[in-house]
């Protein structure tokens, strides 16, 4: 028997994928420098969570279908970091806009046709864990920023479901 995998997998943006919150902590809109240097309207340089590019890559790579569920208010500069970072292409789902997660996910499974409990969060706010976990979603903490090994737990977590 093969291992039981999330059909979905979706993330949080701020303190997920990278360390800030994209509506008070940079100021779109943003500029590509060099090939891997993004700026702020203030020239303060953008970074994203050192393993992200690869975990996307590793996820999509296998087949995974991903998604981003954010509630920030900063709906165009979030867009316009995804496409300026070249992670667009990884997500099949965009849910960015203010509100609670769980109206995310119900677009989520509106627009995929699949159930809750064939996905799989990761953000780094506890009531987010909490809100998704009551609707069958497998949600996972994320204290540090996602890191193979947060990906790697998150796997084993759901395969054991």
């Amino acid at each position: 028997m093969s291992e039981k995998k999330p059909k979905i997998i979706v993330f949080d943006l701020d303190y997920t994928l990278w360390p800030f919150w994209v509506d008070t902590h940079v100021t779109p809109p943003f500029i590509k420098r060099k090939k891997d240097e993004i700026v702020d309207a203030h020239g303060q340089i953008i970074r994203h969570y050192k393993d992200v590019p690869d975990i996307l890559n590793k996820l999509s790579e296998e087949g995974y279908e991903l998604g981003v569920a954010s509630r920030t208010s900063e709906i165009k500069g979030a867009k316009q970091l995804l496409n300026l970072l070249d992670w667009e292409k990884y997500f099949k789902y965009k849910e960015i806009y203010p509100g609670s997660k769980t109206t995310h996910f119900s677009q989520i499974k509106k627009l995929s046709n699949v159930e809750y409990k064939d996905m799989m969060f990761f953000d780094d706010e506890q009531r987010n864990i909490s809100d998704l976990n009551k609707v069958g979603v497998l949600s996972i903490l994320v204290k540090n920023g996602m890191t193979h090994e947060v990906i790697d737990h998150g796997l084993k977590k759901f395969s054991k479901l």
